[in-house]
């Protein structure tokens, strides 16, 4: 199958979108499909894997450090007819995904759409006065999301958390699929985290780690604070945060007010081939997020045989069952903080919860989970032709 993939931002940029569209680029490829990128421009970046084409890109004038893509290239224009796509898949419902869109329509191609981000909770970036205009603004993202979805022939969804807000909230009838990123377990089974251990002298060290943008819908100001509850008791206790974004100087101003500035490692944005090291080093995967649409970042926790402590929230509890891979808490730092430490003072506990995560990250195996995804292809293509798409109710 021929298949198009329109994504905003993809390789060199580090995010659970990316890891996504790449993870399942590689799958397909392997099963003897040709999968073609359209995405931003990468300065000097040379892409290794073929069929990635650019389109050109800007820096956001917002806080948010990805590009911001042009969605404008005669040259793609000419191409793409060329590929012969059979389908294309976006990855957006804006710039490049309203191009994916208008592509579809102009070919007479199935559009399938992944429900990758909670969209509305990213609109405290647009600099306006949050208290008189948050409101209206999540509204139009929503309106937005319905009006986009209605073009599609299929929608993928990454988790049930999310399946439950698009059918409840969005009103989204038919035409979806749940199907999450899947994980190539190879890097986890083939790599030791032992001599990082070493070189950073954290021997001594119970080190939990977490991933992720350092950004505000990530929630870091609860971990921070659990992490600073629980070294009282657990003064070996070292937290390694690793990704860029935004608030990485409010952060370690937080580290150090809460007296622990020195057990918190910032690592920046790292390559996946560096960030599994990071994981096999690690004894403890902790994350508070609750904006996540599958919680990508710790099915990879689970795949490198950490337990994990974790907020309660969307796509982290269609990952994580509590009291089997590791405990979910409520939103509150000291519910999170009882729960390190009751993992921490059990070694038997820890064995456990990592035999079971290594059990349930099996289960998101990208290559079964890709031909999944080929069954949707096929299923937007007859869609397609039976002229249906997605039904969204009022």
């Amino acid at each position: 199958m021929h298949i198009a993939n329109f994504t905003n931002f993809y390789l060199p940029v580090v995010s659970g979108v990316v890891r996504s569209v790449e993870s399942y680029r590689e799958a397909l490829s392997k099963q003897g499909h040709n999968v073609f990128i359209f995405a931003q421009s990468a300065g000097d970046y040379k892409d290794r894997a073929p069929f990635v084409f650019r389109y050109p890109s800007l820096p956001l004038p917002i806080q948010v450090d990805i590009p911001a893509v042009i969605p404008v290239s005669p040259f793609i224009d000419q191409l793409l007819p060329l590929l012969k796509p059979e389908v294309i898949h976006t990855h957006h419902p804006v710039l490049l995904g309203q191009t994916a869109a208008r592509k579809a329509a102009e070919h007479m191609l199935p559009l399938v759409f992944t429900f990758h981000t909670q969209y509305r909770e990213y609109t405290h970036y647009f600099p306006m006065p949050q208290d008189l205009i948050q409101d209206f603004l999540k509204d139009a993202v929503n309106n937005w999301l319905r009006h986009y979805m209605r073009q599609c022939q299929r929608i993928v969804i990454p988790s049930e958390s999310m399946r439950e807000i698009l059918t409840h909230e969005y009103g989204l009838k038919d035409h979806y699929t749940v199907i999450p990123t899947g994980i190539d377990l190879k890097p986890y089974l083939e790599t030791d985290g032992s001599e990082l251990r070493r070189e950073k002298n954290w021997q001594e060290d119970k080190v939990m780690v977490s991933v992720g943008r350092l950004a505000a819908e990530k929630n870091w100001a609860t971990l921070l604070k659990a992490v600073a509850s629980a070294y009282q008791q657990h003064p070996d206790l070292r937290l390694v945060l690793i990704g860029g974004g935004p608030k990485k100087d409010d952060l370690k101003k937080l580290a150090g007010k809460l007296g622990i500035a020195e057990r918190v490692t910032f690592t920046g944005e790292l390559p996946f081939k560096d960030v599994v090291f990071y994981l096999k080093a690690a004894d403890i995967f902790g994350f508070a997020s609750v904006t996540e649409t599958q919680g990508l970042v710790t099915m990879e926790a689970m795949a490198a045989g950490l337990p994990v402590v974790t907020v309660d929230g969307s796509g982290t509890r269609d990952i994580v069952d509590h009291g089997e891979q590791g405990f979910m808490t409520p939103n509150d730092p000291e519910a999170l903080a009882a729960s390190i430490n009751r993992l921490l003072e059990s070694p038997e506990l820890m064995r456990k919860f990592s035999r079971n995560a290594l059990k349930k990250a099996r289960t998101f195996e990208v290559g079964s989970l890709a031909k999944k995804l080929i069954e949707v292809y096929k299923q937007a293509i007859q869609d397609k032709v039976e002229k249906q798409s997605v039904t969204i109710e009022e």
